[in-house]
């Protein structure tokens, strides 16, 4: 069975980029029906929040994508320092004394020097009396977990093909810091073989993390999940931004975006398929697939998160939005303002337009003979669906009038607006004694 999972870190917001992560991975696993699984790395205790985990659970929730289980770092703490234990029995990890400003230096030498900018492994020459006098000296290690030099490092990326790096020019990997707290690296590997992880999809960002790992699972005697790396997000102008960074859920939200237009949008954003408005989770995952996925920067265009919303919500259907309309509004309602429409918090202004009250505009001289004769026609015809449709017809005959001539001023002086939902559909809603009062008060 597929096995993916979401590992973010509550010590901020979800912003896009998490997102599009988290879902392409449950994308990969509900195509084939597996399972998508939720991490919390919290063993940052100083930084992680609670509110933020709630945060987390919360906007997969609203995106349509909760997990099939969570588990969190900070309550797997036994299983780390076993699998830790092994590793050093082994010799797989080592201590080491360094500071932050003593690597810096030894990276600007051997840069200097025209030499990759990697660990130069000094702490292995250390005794056992040298730790001893270290720790005597109140000095506590930070431990680095030691690559294996002997044969390069590949995988078969999902995304980006075969893969080879020479280990050597990797530093290895600080794995726990001086006062005992875990980094990133070899939890996640601990975790991926507990939780039986099949395959991890991630941003590129990780692909010298990737190659790291692939000796932590062997030394723990595992098999690596399948990677891959798919390219990070851009903003529309092409690079970086601090905004796509901080650009949450609560902020989508509020700005009235739907869910299913960022799913729609997220899912195929970086791969060669089309970004279509597509409410059918099913027909997503019909035609996910990593080799869609591409190695150029995914541009993400709010501009355009903005169509895709609006088209999104043209299809939405009444039940799926009756909770969050407008109290009385109507299925015939829905429908016909829907098209109008490019947030759901639009519908209240079109509503109003249904039921009052309304400020029309003076209408022209000319027109209002032309008004005066609609009221005069209506309150004659029989009130039907097609109200409008025979009115305008009438009207038409009437007064010779067509075209803008006739439609403008009747749609100003019914509904206050240039322009809006078909008055096919909004004039039988608005009824026939409110039309009559409307008309007679210009």
């Amino acid at each position: 069975m597929t096995v993916t999972r979401f590992a973010p870190s509550p010590t901020g917001l979800l912003h896009v980029g998490n997102i599009r992560t988290a879902l392409h991975n449950w994308m990969l696993a509900r195509k084939v029906g597996g399972r998508f699984l939720l991490r919390i790395d919290d063993t940052d205790a100083e930084r992680s929040r609670e509110d933020y985990v709630e945060g987390i659970r919360a906007d997969l929730a609203w995106l349509g994508m909760a997990p099939d289980s969570e588990v969190r770092q900070s309550q797997r703490g036994a299983l780390y320092e076993d699998a830790f234990a092994k590793l050093a029995a082994e010799g797989r990890v080592y201590r080491c004394y360094e500071t932050a400003q003593e690597l810096d230096l030894k990276r600007k030498v051997a840069l200097g020097r025209g030499l990759a900018p990697v660990y130069d492994r000094a702490a292995l020459a250390l005794s056992e009396a040298d730790h001893a006098a270290k720790a005597a000296a109140g000095e506590r290690p930070h431990w680095r977990f030691l690559l294996d030099y002997t044969a390069p490092i590949v995988w078969n990326d999902g995304v980006r093909g075969p893969q080879s790096f020479d280990p050597a020019r990797l530093s290895d990997p600080v794995v726990r810091r001086a006062d005992g707290s875990w980094l990133y690296m070899l939890p996640s590997v601990i975790d991926d073989i507990e939780m039986g992880i099949t395959q991890v999809l991630r941003g590129e960002d990780h692909v010298s993390n990737t190659a790291a790992q692939i000796q932590m699972f062997a030394a723990l005697g595992s098999a690596p999940p399948a990677f891959a790396h798919e390219a990070l997000l851009v903003g529309s102008e092409g690079k970086l931004s601090k905004r796509l960074g901080s650009l949450g859920m609560a902020q989508l939200r509020e700005s009235g975006i739907e869910p299913g237009a960022l799913v729609a949008m997220l899912a195929r954003l970086g791969t060669s398929l089309p970004v279509e408005p597509l409410t059918d989770r099913a027909a997503l995952l019909e035609r996910f697939d990593l080799a869609t996925f591409g190695r150029a920067p995914a541009r993400f265009d709010e501009a355009e998160l903005a169509r895709l919303n609006a088209a999104i919500i043209h299809q939405l259907p009444f039940q799926d939005v009756a909770e969050r309309l407008p109290e009385g509004m109507t299925e015939a309602a829905w429908l016909a303002i829907r098209p109008n429409l490019d947030r759901l918090s639009d519908a209240q202004a079109w509503w109003q337009v249904v039921t009052g009250p309304l400020t029309a505009p003076a209408p022209a001289d000319e027109d209002r003979a032309f008004l005066a004769q609609a009221a005069s026609l209506l309150g004659e015809l029989p009130w039907g669906d097609d109200i409008w449709t025979r009115l305008t017809g009438a009207l038409k005959q009437a007064t010779g009038r067509k075209g803008r001539a006739l439609f403008l001023p009747l749609r100003l002086a019914l509904t206050a607006r240039d322009h809006g939902p078909d008055m096919l559909a909004l004039l039988p809603l608005i009824g026939k004694e409110e039309a009559l009062r409307r008309l007679h008060r210009t």
